[in-house]
Formats: C-alpha cells, structure tokens, sequence
C-alpha cells in the first residue's frame, strides 16, 4: 500500500513537471514560432520532467520521504527512461528532422535517420575508450555503461558553462569594468556613421548614372562574371568613364564598416544605459554581488588548481567539513550531524534551483539566436539532449555534496562509477573555461577603448 502511495506522489509531480515544461516551451521556446510537430514538444517536456524528478529524490534522499524501497524503484526507473531519451529516442528524431529538411533525402527519411543514429552510436559508444570511467565487466547497455558516457558529455558542458559564468558574472554586475561612455562619445560615432551612409549613397548614384550613359550609348551593361571577365571588365574600361567594378568594391567595404559602426554605437548606448543603471540602489546592490563573486571565482579557480594539482578529490561533503572545522575551532558542544542534515538540504535545494533557473535561461537566449522556422525542431532537441546530460552529470556532481548516509542509494543506482574522474575532470575543465574567458574578456575590455577612441 506505502508504495502505491509513493508512486502516486511520484507520478503527480512528474504530471506537474511535465505542464511546468510544456508551459515553458509554448510561452518562452515558441512564443514567436508556429508549434508543427508536437512530438518535438512532448520529447522536451518529458526530459524535463524526468530531470527535475531526479533532483527530487536527491531532496526526498535528504528528508527522508517516502519508503526507502519506492525511491530505489523510482530511481532506476527513473534513469532507465532518461537514458533511454538521450541515447536513442532524442538522437533519433534529430536525424529524422534534419533529413527530412534535406529535399533529395526526403522519400527514404527515415533510412537515412536510422544511419545517422547509427554513426551516433558509434561515436557515443568510443567517446568512453580514453577515460577511466568504468569497470569493463559491466554489459554494453547496462545502466553503467550509458550513464559513464552521458556524464562525460554533461560534465564536460558543466564545467565550461560554470567556469565562463564564475568569470562573466562579476565583469557584468561590476561597474568597475564599465568604461566610461559619454555624449560626445556617442555623437562622434553616429557621426562618423552618417558620414560612412553618405559616401554609400554617393557612390551608388556615381554606379547608377555611369550605366545610364552606357545604356544611352547602345553599350548596355553587364556585369562580368568570372576572374577573366573582372580582368577584361577593367582593362577595357573607356578613357574617363567610371570602372564600375572598383565602386562596388568600395561600397562593399563601406557597408561593412557601416555595419560595425552601428554595431559600436548600440554597444555605446548599452554601455551608457548600464552606467545610469548602475547609480541605482539595484544597480549597487549587483555591484556588491560582483565583488563577492570576484571573490568565490578566485577562490573556486584556486581551489580547482590544488584538486588538480595533488590529485585531490573529497570525502566529505562542504557543509559538514566545515561546521566540523568551526566546532572544532571554537571549541563548542554542538550536534553536527542533525545541523549538517538541515544545512545540506538548503545548499542542495539552493543548487538545484539554481541550476534549473541558469539553464532555461541560458536555452532561452541560445534559442533565439539561432533558431528559425526550419531548424527549430532541430534546435530544440538539442536543447533537450544538453538540457537531461546536463542535470544527469549534476546528480552525479551534487552526491559529493550530500552527507555519506545519504548517498548510499544514489551510489547504487549509478552503479560503480569512477566518481572521483568526474570531480577531476569538472576541475580540470572549469579552470581552462575560467582562465580562457578572463583572457578573453581582458582582451575584449582593452581592445574596446582603443575601438571607440580610432577615427
């Protein structure tokens, strides 16, 4: 009876889960698109669900909810649908809609979709022969197998993501790396603008009367095509009359410097608007937080770099080793395994929202920037495929901040995992993200002065 009641509990959350993606697909992925294939959408729903399902049981794990049997049962249930969306049914549908959009392909579609998976397969498969991830007696589709290969890919795009955020937070919250943008500035280069449009228009009135008076000779103009003909095109041009083809380079030109300088001054308005707001009591209070995260990117960078510089990897979760540290200290009576219990709820809790929150987002913007009418079905298996590999590596990430009790079912669930590769290889890709984006910002913040103050 207890488990048709934990499965009743689990399954509605997992109902709500899935409205809550569903929700977030009509009115945020595909507010702007016409919604053509509804299995695109209910693949993305219901890899959502089943991630915040699993971030679920790691809380139930914490507060102990539900019998202990149930979350077993819905935990490898749980990661027996997952994988099988991520290696088969999501990789799949992708080569199904990206031949479908190629027209030669379109009559043996669904052929061409099976070989695509196929060469998937083939690549997922090798992608686990240079890592220390797993014990070979493990069976080819055993849970070990898939998942040691989807924590990879996941922890690969963590570590990049967290290591370019730990970075770009502080240098966008902070005003101190705003540069200083006045009127002037912006009035310069809107002027230098109109001056880059009105050499344009010149030029292409000096195009179009030349071919009226070719036209008015009987010489009707065509444009050469080829290398010989651009040869012959400038060679035989007439004493005095225009070379047409060295114009429509020069305008060429002309427009893309047209195009960079209104690039600069949008960025000039931006930058302007982010100084106003940066005065406001808001603004100040993001300021504060950049310079406490300044301080946590410093630290994290320091302590990547001692993880991987002594083969480090812990054996006690943060919050534990450090209430043990301040008792210890300060020599007090204080309970910390009950207080270690509550405080690692509240940072888990903290951590999967967090995660949750920073991914739709960061899919949002990414959604938006490349999509269109014919890739978007394919833009968003994408996202759904980064979307579960990356809350399945989180699971595997988060067991390490969790007391040792209650890891005991995740481990199991997992199976024999080579936990400690994964903690190292997140170090190692996070400090080569983070130190690759402070480079990169530090040459995109002096480069922009020195743009803005060129004539």
């Amino acid at each position: 009876m207890s488990f048709l009641i934990d499965s009743s509990i689990m399954i509605t959350s997992q109902i709500l889960f899935f409205g809550f993606g569903w929700l977030f697909f009509m009115r945020q992925l595909f507010k702007d698109y016409e919604v053509r294939q509804y299995v695109v959408q209910v693949i993305f729903s219901v890899t959502f669900a089943f991630s915040c399902t699993m971030f679920e049981l790691i809380i139930f794990e914490i507060l102990g909810v539900l019998n202990s049997s149930s979350r077993y049962f819905h935990w490898k249930m749980n990661l027996c649908v997952i994988l099988l969306i991520l290696v088969f049914m999501v990789p799949f549908y992708i080569g199904y809609f990206i031949v479908s959009n190629i027209q030669l392909l379109h009559k043996q579609r669904l052929l061409f979709s099976c070989l695509l998976w196929l060469t998937f397969m083939y690549f997922f498969w090798k992608l686990g022969d240079p890592f220390p991830i797993l014990s070979p007696k493990h069976g080819i589709l055993s849970i070990e197998q898939l998942i040691s290969r989807v924590g990879v890919i996941g922890v690969t795009l963590m570590a990049l993501l967290s290591g370019f955020g730990a970075v770009n937070c502080p240098y966008t919250y902070m005003s101190y790396f705003l540069r200083n943008v006045t009127d002037t500035d912006i009035l310069a280069l809107e002027r230098r603008l109109l001056q880059t449009m009105d050499m344009i228009i010149s030029k292409k009135k000096r195009m179009a009367m030349a071919r009226r008076t070719l036209f008015q000779k009987g010489e009707v103009y065509n444009k050469p095509s080829g290398f010989w003909g651009m040869i012959k095109s400038v060679a035989t041009s007439a004493p005095g009359s225009e070379n047409l083809t060295l114009i429509q380079q020069e305008v060429d030109a002309l427009e893309e410097l047209s195009r960079q300088l209104f690039l600069e001054t949008a960025d000039l308005y931006a930058t302007k608007e982010r100084i106003e707001y940066s005065k406001t009591f808001k603004g100040k209070y993001f300021n504060f937080l950049g310079y406490f995260f300044s301080i946590y990117c410093v630290w994290k960078i320091f302590m990547a770099t001692i993880n991987i510089v002594f083969d480090r990897v812990g054996k006690t979760d943060p919050v534990t080793r450090g209430i043990e540290i301040t008792v210890n200290y300060l020599g007090i009576q204080f309970d910390v395994k009950f207080w270690s219990q509550h405080i690692s709820f509240i940072l888990v809790g903290i951590i999967i929202v967090t995660s949750i929150r920073g991914l739709l987002i960061t899919l949002t913007k990414f959604f938006y920037a490349i999509s269109s009418s014919k890739s978007s079905n394919v833009i968003v298996l994408l996202l759904a495929q980064i979307m579960g590999m990356y809350f399945v590596s989180s699971v595997l990430l988060i067991r390490m901040s969790m007391p040792l009790e209650y890891r005991t079912i995740i481990t199991e669930v997992l199976g024999e995992l080579q936990f400690n590769f994964y903690h190292r290889w997140f170090d190692v890709i996070f400090l080569v993200s983070a130190l690759s984006s402070i480079l990169f910002l530090y040459l995109a913040h002096k480069q922009a002065p020195e743009k803005h103050m060129a004539p």
